[in-house]
């Protein structure tokens, strides 16, 4: 069995997480998404969700793409969990390329082109 591995937020969840979702899954045959804590959020990534971290995973875990979600509490702990889950590739983003590059002595690292127009940093600001 190949295991799949990506990180996110996934807040106000859109077509373009789901595809990503999507596209994730067809690289293997079980997908974890780490799922970033509110805590993660708020004190690292300096951002706020307008869900939070319970109610985000129950979307995530609804989406027939995604076999098992993960709390993500801190950036230093994708090695750990790419060992403890025997992950065969990691995914994220292509505005991420060459940010996890050091993951490749571990498993496969593969950037996915975003879906264009949609981004939740998109749908925030045509919200305003």
């Amino acid at each position: 069995m190949k295991k799949v591995i990506t990180y996110g937020t996934f807040d106000l969840l859109h077509y373009g997480h789901v595809r990503l979702l999507k596209r994730a899954k067809e690289l293997g045959d079980y997908l974890i998404v780490g799922l970033s804590t509110d805590e993660f959020n708020e004190f690292k990534k300096h951002k706020e969700a307008y869900n939070n971290y319970a109610e985000r995973k129950y979307i995530l875990e609804a989406i027939r793409y995604v076999d098992k979600v993960i709390p993500e509490k801190d950036w230093d702990q994708k090695i750990s969990d790419v060992k403890k889950y025997h992950i065969d590739t990691f995914v994220m983003g292509s505005d991420w390329k060459g940010k996890f590059d050091f993951l490749k002595p571990y498993c496969k690292v593969v950037y996915l082109p975003r879906t264009p127009g949609v981004s939740t940093s998109k749908i925030k600001e045509d919200l305003k």
